[in-house]
């Protein structure tokens, strides 16, 4: 039996997830999970690096015990963060997270239009042009390499470095109509050229495991560069073509994929990007704030009630009113029990009080949130979209489906749940000629999954050939 391995890092937990083909179908098994978080830390919020290489290495040696051991590897995680090294390869500092405050200060609002023209990729505060524009410029003096978290990971493996396409195009440093780092952006975060790695397509080997790893792992395998950004990967997973393509995890991300970046003054105003995508595609999407508001909720009420109590509590406690997910207060508050409550106060409405009240409110605001994203993106393209299909983790949420559904008028078609651990593997499977391209692909994928349909409130079950969900 030859195993492939997903490594799908997320902002709240990371997984190791074997792929098997077995009769012409696609098998998953979870050998491996993981805790991931942000350490507060002389007030800035940080990765634990350290950590999650331990966790990496822990998890694939809990393959080589199983006698599991796989013939490929590949990484993704979230986007926008960074690493720098030193010229002895190792790490300056610390690894900033994306929530943290570090980059407040740094709004100039006049450059927005500019910048977006330049690179077609969203506003976004936390976006890795700014972070850099705002780095120490020690730090940035230091630096003689510079490494996206997945690419560093890649490094600790096979100490190889190469920055990854699909990620590095949510840097906002690439220029749109060429994909290559732009010198202006560069001088504009005054960051040196020379930091920066070949930048690799999804799919590239970059071969074996460095022979010290060998000996901690205690065997040798080829690493596989996937779509590193975890949604680059999630995108390739969905099965529904021409439909609208919501990965729903802490992050909701809904657009469409296309073949050609989409640059406009509307655009620009809604808000949407233009990320890189396996096979010189673009994933033209909106990123919403997502679950992380929920993650949040759940840890303020001590983690009292599961997720699955939640949507239960939320059931049988209706709340209609909607706040904007979007607002950056929700970024990172100290409490978002009390922030969403705040907004509501704030505008002379009564707040939701209970744990079922406030999911519920979660839910609905997320739910027409995703409404108007979707108008927008049809005004945007000029085309009507019939269906949505939901992929990720989210998608395990049946009410949230139901109001998806409900609140768009449109057929919501859900699955797969591990989107982006399937994303990872067909990358692996594509260049080791298991699979013949992305479609054919998409089709194993069609017949290895249970996925669903639902229409307005009600859903039916449509059942593919198999049911190989984890």
């Amino acid at each position: 039996m030859k195993y492939y391995l997903a490594i799908d890092i997320g902002a709240s937990s990371g997984r190791h997830i074997l792929c098997s083909i077995q009769n012409n179908q696609i098998c998953l098994e979870e050998i491996y999970r993981f805790q991931n978080y942000v350490e507060l830390k002389n007030n800035h919020y940080y990765w634990n690096i350290d950590y999650l290489l331990k966790e990496v290495v822990a998890g694939i040696k809990e393959c080589v015990k199983q006698d599991k051991i796989p013939v490929t590897l590949g990484i993704d995680t979230w986007a926008v963060d960074y690493v720098l090294l030193d010229n002895n390869g190792q790490r300056i500092d610390e690894v900033y997270a994306y929530r943290d405050q570090r980059v407040d200060d740094f709004i100039q609002p006049d450059q927005f239009q500019k910048l977006y023209m330049k690179t077609g990729i969203q506003y976004q505060k936390f976006n890795t042009i700014y972070q850099l524009a705002s780095d120490d410029t020690v730090r940035k003096t230091r630096a003689v390499d510079f490494l996206m978290v997945p690419d560093y990971l890649n490094y600790l493996l096979t100490g190889k470095k190469v920055n990854e396409y699909t990620n590095m195009s949510t840097t906002q440093l690439l220029d749109i109509q060429t994909d290559t780092l732009s010198k202006e952006l560069l001088d504009f975060c005054q960051t040196d050229e020379k930091i920066f790695q070949t930048m690799v397509m999804p799919g590239t080997s970059l071969g074996s495991l460095s022979l010290d790893m060998q000996k901690i792992i205690g065997t040798d395998i080829e690493v596989i560069v996937p779509a590193t950004h975890d949604t680059g990967s999630a995108y390739m997973a969905a099965i529904e073509e021409n439909s609208v393509i919501l990965s729903s995890g802490t992050w909701s991300l809904l657009g469409i994929e296309t073949t050609k970046p989409i640059v406009t003054l509307e655009s620009m105003k809604a808000n949407f990007t233009n990320e890189g995508g396996y096979h010189h595609r673009y994933r033209f999407l909106k990123n919403i704030m997502g679950l992380w508001i929920i993650q949040e909720v759940s840890r303020n009420f001590g983690r009292k009630y599961s997720f699955a109590e939640l949507v239960e509590l939320a059931r049988q406690e209706q709340f209609e009113g909607i706040f904007d997910v979007n607002d950056e207060r929700f970024l990172k508050p100290a409490s978002m029990i009390l922030e969403i409550k705040q907004y509501f106060e704030e505008r002379n409405e009564t707040p939701p009080q209970t744990a079922g009240e406030i999911a519920y409110c979660v839910y609905h605001s997320l739910a027409h949130c995703y409404k108007k994203a979707i108008e927008e993106l049809e005004s945007i393209t000029h085309q009507t979209y019939s269906t949505i299909n939901i992929i990720g983790g989210g998608c395990q949420n049946q009410l949230l489906n139901e109001m998806i559904a409900k609140v768009t008028r449109k057929k919501v078609i859900v699955g797969p749940i591990e989107a982006t651990a399937l994303g990872n593997i067909l990358a692996q499977l594509i260049q080791q000629k298991v699979v013949k391209d992305l479609r054919a692909g998409r089709e194993l994928i069609k017949e290895s999954f249970e996925m669903k349909e639902y229409k307005g409130e009600l859903y039916e079950s449509k059942i593919s050939r198999s049911k190989n969900n984890l």
